[in-house]
C-alpha cells in the first residue's frame, strides 16, 4: 500500500509536482501552470504526496474572507490513488482548519453528497454559473 504524506504548504511545489490525471473527465483541463496558480491563490491548501515517487496524488482547497466564511472548490484525488482514504483524509484535515469559521459551504454533485456528509457536512441549496469554455482557468 501506498504511503501518502499531507502538506498544508505549497513550498516546493513546482508545476512537475503533480501526478497526471488531476481533473480526470474535465473537457477543458487546467494546464499544470494554471493548477499551481490556483492552489497558490488560495487561502488554504491540504496536499497528498506519494512518499514512494514524490507526486502529489490529491489536494483539496479553500477560499477565504478570513472573518466568518470559506469555500472549497476542489477535492480531488488522481483516479490510480482513489478507494484508499486519501479524500477523507484531505477533507478532515481541511475541515480541520475550518473549524472556526460560521459557515463553510461547497457545492458538489448528487453522487458526492454521502461522502461529505459522512465529513459531518450536510446538504443544502445552492446556484451556480459554469462557463465550460473558460474550464482551463483565466490566462
Amino acid at each position: 500500500m501506498t504511503t501518502i504524506q499531507y502538506l498544508d504548504s505549497l513550498e516546493s511545489i513546482q508545476e512537475d509536482s503533480f501526478a497526471e490525471g488531476f481533473f480526470d473527465g474535465w473537457p477543458n483541463r487546467p494546464s499544470p501552470e494554471t493548477f499551481v496558480r490556483m492552489l497558490h491563490g488560495s487561502a488554504y491548501v491540504v496536499l497528498a504526496q506519494d512518499s514512494d515517487t514524490g507526486k502529489i496524488v490529491g489536494f483539496v482547497n479553500a477560499l477565504s474572507d478570513g472573518v466568518l466564511s470559506a469555500y472549497i472548490p476542489l477535492l480531488e484525488v488522481v483516479p490510480s490513488h482513489q478507494g484508499q482514504g486519501i479524500g477523507r483524509e484531505l477533507a478532515r484535515r481541511l475541515l480541520k482548519k475550518l473549524d472556526a469559521y460560521y459557515m463553510v459551504d461547497l457545492m458538489c454533485d448528487p453522487e458526492l453528497e454521502s461522502f461529505y456528509a459522512r465529513q459531518g457536512m450536510r446538504p443544502a441549496n445552492g446556484m451556480t454559473l459554469r462557463n465550460y469554455k473558460n474550464q482551463k482557468g483565466i490566462s
